[in-house]
């Protein structure tokens, strides 16, 4: 099992930039995806973006796209997610989850919640205009 931790997350204005981290521990040699999903209250969790954990292919859901940027240092079981030009409908908890088997078919897959094992507990990100 992998337990994931991310980084306090922030408050920012319209326009600045944040990074989250998520550190995975336990087993994560068997980890195949991580990913970043976000959820605002009151509506169900929502893909970011995804990462195959050795760093081949990495998915972005279409309103982060440009903006956001996923990597993973898979030496130190770390994962990040680099946050640019962010507005206020950025704000959001933002979650780091790990899929420790394959996903089938990855491009329409990747944002599937139930796709996820671990999952962390949730890092909050403000955006203000």
């Amino acid at each position: 099992e992998v337990q994931a931790v991310e980084s306090v997350g922030g408050s920012v204005q319209a326009g600045g930039s944040l990074r989250l981290f998520c550190a995975a521990s336990g087993y994560t040699y068997g980890t195949f995806y991580m990913a970043w999903f976000l959820q605002v209250p009151g509506q169900e969790r929502e893909g970011v973006a995804c990462i195959r954990w050795n760093g081949t292919s990495a998915y972005y859901a279409d309103p982060v796209k440009g903006r956001f940027t996923i990597s993973q240092d898979n030496s130190e079981n770390v994962l990040y997610l680099r946050m640019d030009s962010l507005k206020p409908e950025d704000t959001a908890m933002y979650y780091c989850a790990a899929a420790q088997h394959g996903i089938y078919p990855v491009s329409s897959r990747w944002d599937t919640e139930s796709e996820y094992n671990n999952w962390g507990q949730g890092t909050r990100v403000t955006v203000s205009s």
